[in-house]
């Protein structure tokens, strides 16, 4: 694996009293793409609440360029470089698509860029500029997670995390998206997937990390997965 740009080092993580992470370690490398695996309920969507900081870990340690997250709040993360697009792409319904966008650039140094990343995210994203005008709850489906990850490469990141970004969306919208995300990756963006389609997601990442419970259960090579028995029967259904 290349250095890593994040690492979670045994980490526990609750809501209320419940304990959904149990002790989660994992390493990202820098220019990577990674991907969890784990059904319903096994942690993914809780760690990464925990790396953007919505979610403050009871125990363990992030780190991110080797520094610390511990005390640093989620705007503060975005400003480091990490940006969440999370399930259910939480847009504002009743702003434009365009604000919605330039809501994502609220650090200094991204509203100082924030025009030159707009026109980024409409080069990716054709259609919403030709929507930018339109209410963002009137979007389809397809076009809302266009939107959502727009807002989160407004922020600039060097860390993109992105949770089941293909759910719901039609064949032809999720192989749009996996090529925008394979054009990230390529252009430099460190990318943490969690996906439910797990043949595109073992296609598209270098490395997986299977959770059960909260805690890892496999991790390797994209190749090293698709081959495992146990994957191959309990996720891929092979």
């Amino acid at each position: 694996m290349s250095e890593p740009l994040l690492e979670l080092r045994g980490v526990d993580a609750c809501y209320g009293e419940v304990q959904v992470l149990h002790g989660l370690s994992l390493q990202i490398g820098r220019g990577e793409i990674a991907c969890m695996l784990g059904s319903n309920g096994a942690g993914k969507t809780t760690t990464l609440r925990s790396i953007a900081g919505l979610l403050e870990p009871t125990a363990g340690e992030l780190l991110f360029r080797g520094q610390s997250l511990s005390n640093v709040a989620a705007a503060e993360r975005s400003q480091l470089g990490i940006a969440l697009v999370p399930e259910g792409r939480g847009l504002w319904p009743l702003l434009s698509v365009q604000e919605n966008l330039e809501l994502g650039a609220y650090g200094r140094r991204a509203r100082l860029r924030s025009r030159p990343s707009l026109a980024r995210v409409f080069r990716l994203f054709p259609r919403l500029a030709e929507r930018r005008k339109q209410l963002a709850g009137s979007l389809s489906g397809g076009e809302q997670q266009m939107c959502a990850i727009g807002r989160a490469l407004m922020s600039e990141p060097e860390l993109l995390l992105l949770d089941e970004p293909s759910l719901g969306l039609a064949p032809l919208m999720v192989q749009q998206l996996f090529r925008v995300i394979s054009d990230l990756h390529e252009s430099g963006t460190t990318v943490l997937l969690v996906e439910q389609n797990l043949h595109q997601a073992l296609a598209l990442a270098q490395r997986g990390t299977v959770i059960e419970m909260g805690r890892v259960r496999l991790s390797g090579t994209s190749a090293e997965l698709r081959e495992n028995p146990e994957i191959r029967a309990a996720y891929l259904g092979l």
